[in-house]
Parts: C-alpha cells; structure tokens; sequence
C-alpha cells in the first residue's frame, strides 16, 4: 500500500516508534529510522522487510539537527511523505521539586521537535500529487495528553500541547491531501516505562510482575499493555485511502483508561 513512499520516525530505534516504522515498512515504505543507542538491529529488522532503511541521530532537542535530518531524509529517498513525531522522555516529580532543565528538555523533545519536524516536511508534502498535496503526520501523544496525573508536568504538558498541534496542522491543511492525526496510548512496556515498573518494584519491595498489575490497575481497565504492534497497525490505518478524511483526531489506544 505504501509502496514508494517514505516514513521518517522519530525516536524509532526501539520501543513504540520502532513498532511504527515495522508496520510501516511492511506496507512497503522506506524508512528513516531516529534515536539513540543502537542502530544496527533496529536496521536490520527493516531491511528483512524488503525496504530501504537510513538511519540519522539527530538529537531532538535541538533545532539545527532535526533541520540537517530532515535534509539528510530528502537526499536518501526524496521528500518524507509520512512523518511520525514519536520522540519522548519523561521525568517524574512534583511541580515545586520539578528541574527546570528537566522541564525545558521534556518540552523541546516532547512537543517543539514535532513542531520543527511538521513545519519542515510541509512544504513537499503540500506541493505532491501535482499541487493536491499528500502526506501523513501522525503525532504520539498519549492518554496523558487527554487527562492528567500526579508528578508529571512537563510530560501532561507536552502531551497536550502536541494534540493541540495535531488540530491546528490538520485545520491548516484541511482541503489538501495532507492529513495530520495524533495516537494517545495508555500503558505501552517501552523500556521509558519499564523504568517506572522496576522502580515502583524495588519501592514496594514486590515483584516485577506485581508491579505491572499494580501500575494497570490504577490506570487501564484491560489490565493490559498496549502493545507497539497494535499501534503500528493504526498509524497504517491512517496513511490509507480509509484515513483520507480523518483529521485532527487524538485517537487513545488504551484499554479504556479515559473512558472512566
């Protein structure tokens, strides 16, 4: 289906963003994969696919690098048809604790790199197809950017804001192909919230296992992970013909938790 044309995600080299760039892949898209750590498994998990695949390590929090990426993308394959603003951290504390270069960092990688990665894909986008435009921006944001909780400012911060970027980019290029959509997963087992399982463990003195059920069960009725695979599944669904008049949506995958 997607023959032809060409992913970029960000912070795809593991976890939810690489789940994306499998699914993708699959559909036949070339892939610039983004992140730190190591490149080469991930790449080659890609290329068993039967796709092209690049890689760029831009950091995220920085301007100037993401615009070198995106430039790096366009001399690979061409314009970058489908962008997926996945990059993310997190840090946990209360706002009058919170390190204000925490707070900056979560803010430039959560939210200000999709903003830098949209306003430099737009313009191909917008000119494909013979002026018509095609393109698909698919933004992660997360259950956290429909709802709060306790200790995370910054991340509910960003989360938001990235769903009211998702609005304004769709509203901005409603009569075009380009279409803009954000995904808001519950609880994801990426290694960013293994993190937060391992430390609720060794807090509470109980096992790995319990504490997964202790975190889902104050958030997600499932009771169960969602998994990147199932998220990759939607980001397909949305660079389809059966997306084409989907726009400005914050679609959460995640067993129920804002339904409560």
């Amino acid at each position: 289906m997607l023959k032809g044309k060409t992913a970029l995600v960000t912070g795809s080299t593991s976890g939810i963003g690489l789940g994306i760039a499998k699914a993708l892949a699959a559909q036949g898209a070339n892939i610039v994969l983004n992140g730190f750590g190591d490149a080469e498994g991930p790449k080659a998990e890609i290329v068993a696919l039967g796709v092209k695949v690049a890689y760029h390590g831009a950091d995220m929090s920085k301007p100037a690098e993401i615009e070198d990426m995106m430039k790096f993308a366009a001399a690979q394959f061409g314009a970058v048809d489908i962008l997926v603003n996945n990059a993310g951290i997190q840090h946990v504390a209360r706002i009058e604790n919170f390190p204000v270069e925490k707070w900056d960092a979560i803010i430039a990688i959560n939210l200000s790199s999709a903003f830098h990665a949209t306003r430099l894909a737009l313009p191909a986008m917008q000119a494909a197809d013979h002026g018509k435009g095609w393109g698909r921006i698919i933004n992660i944001s997360s259950a956290h950017g429909l709802v709060g909780s306790p200790e995370k400012s910054a991340y509910v911060a960003a989360k938001h804001g990235i769903v009211g970027l998702t609005k304004v980019t769709a509203l901005e290029n409603a009569t075009s192909g380009v279409t803009c959509n954000a995904i808001c997963p519950g609880w994801v087992l990426t290694p960013l919230v293994q993190k937060q399982v391992d430390a609720r463990a060794a807090a509470g003195s109980i096992s790995n296992e319990a504490a997964k059920q202790q975190l889902l069960g104050e958030k997600e009725p499932s009771l169960q992970f969602t998994t990147p695979e199932e998220l990759g599944a939607l980001a397909v669904f949305f660079c389809s013909p059966a997306g084409n008049n989907v726009r400005g949506v914050a679609w959460n995958m995640d067993g129920g938790w804002v339904a409560q």
